[in-house]
């Protein structure tokens, strides 16, 4: 089973590209390093307070996928920096 998510945010007090790339390589990395998910910026490279994370993760089954893809986005959400404006979840 694979579980992919996208999760769009608004990042309301970056007024720079460097700004929002220090704040979205943070938050990537320690989803790389703490969830058993695959993790990548997908879309609004080149606007500052926009952005768009890949979500992905590989299981034998659903609920595993899922929990862990779950488990993700509420630590991505959790940042007091960004605010959710989307999000979507597929399964395959």
């Amino acid at each position: 089973m694979i579980v992919y998510a996208e999760c769009s945010f608004f990042i309301p007090d970056i007024n720079s590209l460097k700004g929002k790339r220090s704040v979205l390589q943070r938050m990537m990395e320690r989803v790389k390093n703490d969830f058993n998910v695959s993790v990548a910026e997908i879309d609004y490279q080149d606007l500052w307070q926009r952005t768009v994370i890949a979500l992905v993760c590989v299981a034998s089954a659903k609920e595993p996928a899922e929990g862990e893809v779950r488990r993700a986005i509420r630590f991505l959400e959790s940042n007091p920096e960004w605010e959710l404006t989307d999000l979507q979840l597929e399964y395959y």
